[in-house]
């Protein structure tokens, strides 16, 4: 019998893990993780990255040669993040190279606190392109109407984008149109299209999260009915304006040039209410040539008792339609909520990110931390 992590591969879908440490790299847990669960990428954000370095003694060694060096906090960040990432590279080497570079992507981003600054976010986007160093790089900018500028702007220069923190299906159709002008500018500068990728990545449970709770401060029946139906609604209708975007004559003329689409991936496929099946958000979302991004619990829920869906994802356009005018036939006002998640989502990396400062720079200016005579097992090279 063929496994359902396979049966998920084969239906197009690129299974990625959500989630890095240094350990993972030391001890070849990732590498098994590709070796055995079909994983072909990996994704990473603030909060991964801050329970990563301040739950292991992995990163003393490397802490106490930035604290003898003087590095500022900041600076600090990026080498230990950068580190890693670099050899999640290596370990994903393999599968970018067997997946015609589509897959064995690694994605690092930006630094939060400047999500709403075009200019810098450019300024970081190109830092950390190159101090990685690595084609299978994704560099993850947040989709605040100040990133889309810089989205162009960096597949523009050859830098391949993983554009995140997207809830919204209005503000897919602005990045899907960013997508498509950085590509045009990439052209028109002689790039080489086929190198460089792009995800938009659609956070799928936080939306279940609110509507949920707003329908339960309506009460009723109706309400009762429509709840933990928002999520899988939402990116459904997106996956179809992706597939309207495939049909226009503006994507055929990039394809002709050698360029790739933008893929969907979905995002935030953990279970948030334990109610629900584990494995809702994944299943409930095969489609071709998508990414499902999923922390490690989720991936041994789908790989233990997943079922792939009989139909296709085109079946449940109408459906997703009609339940977002009944949300809004009860005054849920996609809008507002759309908006909430996405400033909650970067206020939330915001407060990642100042944690594991403020940690870190503790550390930094205590070279002899507990930990700090820890033996560094990684890879001068990673």
């Amino acid at each position: 019998m063929v496994d359902v992590l396979t049966q998920l591969s084969r239906s197009g879908v690129s299974i990625w893990l959500d989630d890095l440490s240094r350990q993972r790299l030391t001890d070849g847990s990732l590498a098994q993780l590709v070796r055995d669960r079909q994983v072909v990428g990996v994704t990473t954000n603030p909060t991964i990255f801050a329970k990563a370095i301040t739950g292991s003694d992995a990163y003393a060694a490397q802490i106490k040669d930035l604290a003898l060096r003087s590095v500022e906090v900041d600076e600090a960040l990026r080498a230990l993040t950068t580190f890693d990432v670099r050899w999640a590279c290596d370990v994903l080497r393999p599968a970018y190279e067997a997946s015609d570079t589509v897959d064995g992507r690694v994605s690092i981003e930006v630094d939060p606190r400047n999500a709403h600054d075009t200019a810098r976010t450019v300024a970081e986007a190109r830092a950390l392109w190159w101090l990685v160093d690595r084609p299978n790089l994704f560099v993850k900018i947040p989709a605040a109407k100040q990133g889309l500028e810089a989205i162009s702007a960096c597949l523009a220069e050859g830098i391949s984008i993983n554009v995140t923190l997207l809830f919204s299906l209005e503000r897919y159709d602005a990045v899907t149109e960013a997508f498509l002008t950085g590509m045009e500018r990439a052209r028109e500068g002689g790039h080489d299209l086929s190198g460089i990728a792009s995800v938009a990545s659609f956070f799928v449970s936080r939306v279940d999260t609110e509507i949920d709770r707003r329908l339960d401060r309506l009460g009723g029946d109706r309400a009762a009915a429509l709840r933990g139906r928002a999520a899988l609604a939402n990116a459904r209708i997106a996956y179809e304006h992706y597939e309207h975007i495939l049909a226009t004559d503006r994507w055929k003329c990039l394809e002709r040039a050698g360029a790739r689409p933008q893929r969907l991936l979905w995002a935030s496929t953990g279970v948030k209410d334990p109610a629900y099946a584990d494995t809702r958000y994944v299943m409930d979302l095969v489609a071709p040539n998508t990414v499902s991004t999923m922390p490690e619990a989720t991936l041994n829920a789908v790989a233990d008792h997943g079922e792939l869906p009989t139909g296709s994802i085109r079946d449940t356009y109408d459906e997703a339609h009609t339940l977002l005018d009944e949300l809004a036939g009860l005054g849920i006002d996609y809008t507002d909520v759309v908006q909430m998640l996405e400033d909650e989502g970067v206020q939330k990396f915001d407060a990642s990110w100042d944690e594991l400062a403020g940690k870190l720079a503790a550390s930094l200016t205590t070279p002899a931390a507990p930990g700090s005579e820890a033996t560094d097992n990684s890879r001068e090279d990673a």
